[in-house]
C-alpha cells in the first residue's frame, strides 16, 4: 500500500510522538508513505473564522501539491483536525465549482492548479479498513492481554463525514485493540467531545468535558486516541481535574500507533512514549 503523507503542524511540534509512532507502525505494516513536498498548515480553526475562502485555499494548496507529485492519489492524515479541514475542501469543490475557480485564482500566484483528483484518508480509516489486522495479531502474540483499553475517537475524524465509522457508536478501533490481545473497555464516551480549544479559551467548560470523559474511563488501564487535540486535553490537566472532582482520574493516554507499536514489540522510546505527558511506564512495564 502506498499513500502520500500529510503530517500537519501538530505532529511536528506538540504531537511529535504521534508522527514518530505512526511512521514506525506503518513501516512495520508495510504501508509506504511519501510526505507531500512543501505542505503548509491546514488553517486549523483560525483560518475559517477569518475567511472561508482562505481556509479552503490553504488546504487546496497542499492538495494541489499532492496532485503535482503524480504519485498515489490518496493522502494519509493522522491529525483529525487536519483531516477534517482537508476533507472539507476536497468535498466542497465537488459541489461548488465557482469556489474551485476562486481557489485556483489564488493558487495561480504559485503556478499551482487544484483539480480535485486526490482523496483524503484518516489514519484510523486506513488502519481499520486497509491494513491486514491478522498481521498485528500474529506479531503481537497477545502481548497486551493484561490490559483493558478505552478507545477515544473524539469528534473530528467522525463528524461530519461518516466515511468509515458511525459517529454515534464508533467501533473502528475495537478490532485493532483486540488484535493485540487487549480487551476493549465498555463505555459510551468514545465519540464525545473533549472540549477542543475550550480548555484554553473557556477552561471551566473545557475541563468539565474532559473530566466527564476521564471519569467514564474509570476501570480502564489506558485510553488510546487518534487526535493531537484530544490527546493534549486528556493528558494535560488530569491532576487538576482529579483535585476538582475529588477523585483520582489519572490514566495513561497513548496514541493508537503507540499502543499497536508496543504490542508489536517496538521499544517505548522508539515510539516516542518518553514524550507523552501522562506516565506510561506502568503500561510498558507490563507488556509481556
Amino acid at each position: 500500500m502506498n499513500y502520500l503523507y500529510y503530517p500537519g503542524c501538530s505532529l511536528e511540534g506538540t504531537a511529535a510522538e504521534y508522527d514518530i509512532s505512526t511512521r514506525l507502525l506503518l513501516e512495520t505494516l508495510d504501508v509506504h508513505i511519501q510526505e507531500i513536498d512543501d505542505w503548509n498548515c491546514c488553517g486549523a480553526s483560525a483560518a475559517e473564522a477569518y475567511s472561508n475562502l482562505l481556509s479552503h485555499v490553504l488546504c487546496a494548496r497542499t492538495l494541489a501539491l499532492a496532485e503535482k507529485m503524480k504519485g498515489p492519489e490518496q493522502i494519509l492524515v493522522p491529525c483529525s483536525a487536519c483531516y477534517l479541514n482537508l476533507k472539507k475542501t476536497e468535498e466542497a469543490v465537488k459541489r461548488d465549482k465557482p469556489l474551485l475557480v476562486k481557489i485556483n485564482k489564488a493558487l495561480a500566484e504559485e503556478n499551482l492548479v487544484f483539480r480535485g483528483d486526490v482523496s483524503v484518508r484518516h489514519l484510523l480509516d486506513v488502519l481499520s479498513t486497509e491494513v491486514d489486522i491478522g498481521k498485528i495479531k500474529e506479531v503481537s502474540q497477545n502481548k497486551m492481554a493484561r490490559f483493558t483499553v478505552a478507545p477515544y475517537y473524539g469528534c473530528q475524524c467522525l463528524r461530519p463525514f461518516t466515511v468509515f465509522d458511525d459517529p454515534e457508536e464508533p467501533r473502528s478501533m475495537e478490532a485493532l485493540i483486540q488484535a493485540t490481545g487487549a480487551r476493549v473497555f465498555n463505555w459510551e464516551a468514545g465519540g464525545q467531545c473533549c472540549g477542543a480549544s475550550n480548555t484554553t479559551t473557556k477552561p471551566a467548560a473545557g475541563m468539565a468535558l474532559v473530566g466527564r470523559i476521564l471519569n467514564a474511563a474509570r476501570g480502564a488501564d489506558a485510553i488510546v486516541t487518534v487526535c493531537p487535540m484530544c490527546q493534549m486535553n486528556l493528558e494535560s490537566n488530569q491532576k487538576k481535574i482529579s483535585h476538582e472532582l475529588g477523585g483520582d482520574l489519572e490514566i495513561p493516554i497513548l496514541y493508537l500507533p503507540q499502543f499497536l507499536g508496543l504490542a508489536m514489540g517496538k521499544a517505548p522510546r522508539d515510539l516516542g512514549l518518553d514524550k507523552n505527558l501522562t506516565d506510561t511506564r506502568e503500561i510498558t512495564a507490563k507488556v509481556t
